[in-house]
C-alpha cells in the first residue's frame, strides 16, 4: 500500500547547539545514505532573534521505495502509545492539502536516540504528504490510520 507521495524532514540548528550532533541526528532518520540515493541535503543559513545564526537542514523524499524505507524506520522507533496518539490526533495533524505533520523532540533524538513526540519548537519537523485514493480527506485520514496501525 502506498502511504505517502512525499516526505520532508527539516530541523533548525542554533549557533549555541552542536551542529555536528544535530546533523548526525538528522541523518539518523534515514535508513539509507542520502548521497548514494541522490537525495539532496539542503543547508541554508538564517538569522534569528538577537541576531543569532541558524542553520536549516532539509531533505525531501519522493521515490516510493525510499519513502517506504523511511516510514518503516520511523515506525520502528515509535512505541505503541505514540502510534495510537498519532491515530487519535490524525484529524488535527492533517492540513487541507493532506499533508500530515509531526514534531519530534530534538534533544531526545540527538542525545538519547529516542523519538519523542512534541508540540514545542525545538524539534525535527516531519511532513508526510498522505497518499489518498480518491483524493479526499476521509481517504487521507484512513491512509494515516493504516500507516500507524501497521
Amino acid at each position: 500500500m502506498k502511504y505517502a507521495h512525499s516526505i520532508k524532514l527539516t530541523v533548525f540548528s542554533y549557533e549555541e547547539e552542536d551542529y555536528e550532533n544535530i546533523l548526525d541526528g538528522f541523518l539518523r532518520f534515514f535508513p539509507f545514505n542520502l548521497e548514494k540515493n541522490k537525495i539532496a541535503l539542503k543547508k541554508s543559513d538564517a538569522i534569528g532573534f538577537d541576531e543569532k545564526k541558524i542553520a536549516i537542514l532539509e531533505a525531501a523524499l519522493e521515490k516510493s521505495n525510499l519513502i517506504n524505507q523511511f516510514l518503516d524506520c520511523l515506525l520502528g522507533n515509535l512505541d505503541l502509545d505514540q502510534k495510537n496518539q498519532m491515530i487519535r490526533q490524525a484529524e488535527s495533524r492533517l492540513d487541507k492539502n493532506f499533508d500530515f505533520f509531526l514534531r519530534f523532540d530534538k534533544d531526545s533524538w540527538v542525545k538519547e536516540k529516542k523519538l519523542v513526540l512534541t508540540d514545542s519548537g525545538k524539534c525535527f519537523h516531519l511532513m508526510v504528504s498522505a497518499a489518498s485514493f480518491p483524493k479526499k480527506r476521509d481517504a487521507a485520514l484512513n491512509t494515516i490510520k493504516d500507516l500507524f496501525e501497521k
